[in-house]
């Protein structure tokens, strides 16, 4: 949650009177869409701050579990900077055959990659995942990855610490 006077600086008002303004307009129900425009057009504030609120007032009045997505569905992520080129950490991803000495477990399909920035997959028919790469020098990079379309909070727990555990083997294989 923000701090209230970060939010009040911001948008003029404190949480709890933007949660209140909600209640009276009605937002519970509407669609994200509509609560986004109410609040950018009538009311002036960015596309960040709008998003932010509304999640944090779904949140608050129990329309939507922490870290839950509009559809229902959970989404997670982990990132590590691994001291590796970053052809040889995007090859450790796309590359189903490296993939597998630190990635045992599950099954990524490659859906498309654009390299040695970006590739986007689907996990065991269920799921997505979303990873992007970035050089931080001649050999160092970071990876990040986002896991989205998890079915509870329980099973983003388990797969978040999954990506942090795998991450680091990843991290260990490639080391310059």
């Amino acid at each position: 949650m923000a701090k209230a006077e970060t939010v009040r600086k911001a948008t003029g008002r404190y949480q709890q009177e933007w949660y209140e303004l909600l209640d009276g307009w009605g937002a519970p129900g509407r669609p994200y869409r509509e609560i986004a425009t109410w609040l950018t057009s009538e009311h002036g504030l960015s596309r960040w701050w709008a998003q932010k609120l509304i999640v944090e007032y779904e949140q608050d009045r129990g329309l939507r579990d922490p870290g839950a997505r509009r559809n229902g569905s959970f989404e997670v992520g982990a990132s590590k900077t691994v001291s590796a080129p970053l052809a040889d950490l995007f090859a450790a991803f796309v590359d189903g055959r490296k993939r597998r000495s630190w990635l045992p477990e599950g099954k990524l399909t490659l859906q498309r990659s654009e390299s040695p920035n970006s590739a986007r997959f689907e996990w065991n028919s269920s799921s997505q995942v979303k990873v992007t790469f970035t050089k931080k020098a001649s050999s160092k990079a970071t990876v990040s990855v986002v896991h989205s379309g998890l079915p509870s909070a329980r099973e983003a727990a388990r797969v978040k610490q999954m990506w942090r555990d795998r991450l680091a083997a990843l991290s260990g294989k490639l080391v310059v």
